[in-house]
Order: structure tokens, then C-alpha cells, then sequence
């Protein structure tokens, strides 16, 4: 699995660190960024897959 952020549209709102901290972090300029290697671990998926889903913006795609 992978992640697709499109930054452009990442207003900085960090539903997707709040609800997988493991995955996601807001940058210096509040953008996010992943903390993790890609292809994301089967072990961190699930986590990645609903802090994609929780952005209001839409700005993280799961990619298989």
C-alpha cells in the first residue's frame, strides 16, 4: 500500500496524525508528511487507510 498526499490541497487540519500518529505528522509549515517508509507495513495499513479517510479535504489516497 502506498499513500498519495496532494499537497496542494492539505489545508493542515491533522485529522490524519490525530488518528494514526504512527503513520502521519504535520511538517514545520503544518503540512502533512509520512513517518513511515513506503510501501506502508501490512502492520500499519489499517491505521494509514482511516487517517487517509478522516482528511476533510481529501488530500491522502490510498494506492494498493
Amino acid at each position: 500500500m502506498k499513500i498519495e498526499i496532494k499537497l496542494p490541497t492539505c489545508e493542515g487540519y491533522g485529522l490524519c496524525a490525530e488518528t494514526a500518529p504512527e503513520v502521519y505528522e504535520l511538517d514545520d509549515e503544518g503540512y502533512v508528511r509520512l513517518k513511515v517508509e513506503e510501501p506502508i507495513s501490512p502492520e500499519l495499513e489499517q491505521l494509514a487507510g482511516a487517517g487517509a479517510r478522516v482528511c476533510p479535504v481529501a488530500a491522502l489516497a490510498v494506492r494498493d
